[in-house]
């Protein structure tokens, strides 16, 4: 049959040579998306027509695809609407993925299986999508051998034979108290608690500060990790707009005056998604705001070592009284370098040692040694400057291939993120663009509440191929003359 202008390197690959059916491979080809949860519950699966388009099929292929999923109790047909994931559809496993092989794992469209999506072996096409760096920028040598010098001294045998310190160890601690004075940061290395990542930072901060249905202040847009993390713990999320500058701070009044938050968590630097950073003068109005109305801070940061020691950190501004500063190593050294720390007001950091005690006992030593002997040495901080230079120049190049295919950035591109505005839905863009292998973050994923967006993040360190954006382009077109 004949297609209009079908889109390039459609992914999956059907075979009109296989064994099984066309309707069958397309079925186990969504069934399969459904089952990692890459298409959670609700999601509405393309029309039939646009369904032919895409996979080059006849739209008697498609139906008898859906009618297979139907009765495997994948999908339902809503009247007038069209095919909708089910609710319990990820439980279901009547339509199997074809020849048992493993495909790899697209962009996850919600936040659980964002997690998961980052725990996947690397495809053939980059991820723009994700949060992290490509494994070539990163200097495993570097790591290799601080674990060397640190598994060849004497204290090796103790530190593994043993547990490690509640708080973490006491010379990374000292290490990171140096580091945080370079931010302005005054933390002694009793106000630091080592965590296995800065994800567990947060989480041993909330759960000792909140209980149960208490009223969290997040920005927005903002990390969809963090908001799903917040609610699972059975927080009310309430977002407040983050601008260039910073937060509304007028919409953060009225939502305090409302619901009373205890809790206000925040980016200061290099914003996830856009890229900003807090100006000086709204980091003093919102400190001012937060003594006012007795509301605690933390502070994620996160990206600190792709951004300047210059830029206004609220840790440093109000001298840890009532801010709880977070940060890790993973996005600057290695994934798997599961090391975050959080420095907090000494009035707390008892309290928080006892929750991460609950949570994981204590950190591993021997990593947190061989880390403190990155600081020490000036070994992370040169890496960090290379890995610096070498975004400065991708994220130059993205621009330019971005710009070039007419997309316009809705934020001045700073930091590893930009944010695309493509023109067209961003949800209905990813599902597209999974299909030919490119893993994308559509906007939805970045607020609080579920809303259609023509916004996307996007990695400037895996985004430099002007390929992509020839396809993203491409795509759009086809999403927008629908």
């Amino acid at each position: 049959m004949s297609t209009p202008d079908p889109l390039p390197a459609a992914a999956p690959a059907l075979s009109r040579q296989s064994d099984r059916t066309l309707a069958e491979q397309l079925a186990a080809h969504y069934a399969e998306r459904i089952r990692q949860r890459l298409m959670p519950p609700g999601t509405r699966l393309p029309s039939v027509r646009e369904g032919a388009r895409r996979h080059g099929l006849s739209p008697s292929t498609v139906v008898a695809a859906y009618d297979r999923m139907l009765a495997g109790g994948l999908i339902e047909a809503r009247r007038q609407r069209g095919f909708f994931v089910r609710q319990a559809a990820t439980e279901a496993r009547s339509v199997p993925p074809e020849g048992g092989a493993t495909p790899p794992r697209p962009l996850p469209l919600s936040a659980t299986t964002l997690i998961r999506g980052m725990f996947q072996p690397p495809g053939a096409l980059p991820m723009p999508g994700l949060g992290t760096l490509p494994a070539d920028w990163l200097d495993l040598p570097l790591l290799a051998g601080a674990l060397h010098k640190v598994s060849r001294s004497s204290a090796f045998a103790d530190c593994s034979a043993r547990y490690g310190e509640p708080a973490g160890d006491a010379r990374l601690r000292r290490a990171l108290a140096q580091r945080l004075a370079e931010f302005g940061v005054p933390a002694s290395p009793l106000q630091i608690v080592t965590t296995v990542g800065a994800t567990q930072a947060l989480d041993v901060v909330t759960r000792t500060l909140l209980r149960s249905g208490d009223a969290v202040l997040v920005d927005e847009p903002g990390w969809a990790v963090e908001y799903a993390r917040l609610a699972a713990l059975g927080m009310r999320v309430l977002p407040v707009p983050r601008g260039d500058e910073g937060p509304d701070l007028a919409v953060m009044q009225r939502l305090i005056d409302a619901h009373r938050p205890r809790l206000y968590v925040t980016v200061s630097v290099l914003h996830n998604p856009t890229g900003a950073s807090l100006s000086l003068h709204r980091a003093h109005q919102l400190l001012r705001l937060a003594e006012a109305q007795d509301l605690h801070i933390v502070e994620d940061d996160t990206y600190a070592h792709l951004a300047g020691p210059h830029l206004p950190r609220l840790a440093a501004l109000d001298g840890l009284q009532r801010t709880f500063y977070i940060s890790g190593f993973s996005k600057i050294l290695a994934p798997a370098w599961r090391v975050g720390y959080l420095a907090a007001p000494e009035a707390w950091v008892d309290r928080l040692v006892d929750t991460k005690l609950l949570s994981t006992l204590t950190t591993p030593v021997l990593s947190e040694r061989a880390l403190a002997h990155c600081l020490e040495q000036g070994l992370l901080r040169r890496h960090a400057e290379r890995v610096t230079q070498r975004l400065d120049a991708a994220r130059a190049r993205t621009v330019l291939a971005a710009q070039s295919q007419g997309f316009r950035f809705a934020a001045p591109p700073r930091g590893l993120f930009g944010w695309i505005d493509t023109g067209c839905d961003t949800e209905r863009l990813a599902g597209a663009m999974l299909d030919q292998g490119w893993l994308i973050a559509p906007g939805a994923l970045f607020h609080a509440t579920h809303r259609p967006t023509t916004l996307m993040r996007v990695n400037f360190a895996t985004t430099q191929d002007a390929a992509f954006w020839q396809v993203l382009r491409n795509t759009c077109g086809h999403i927008s003359a629908r």
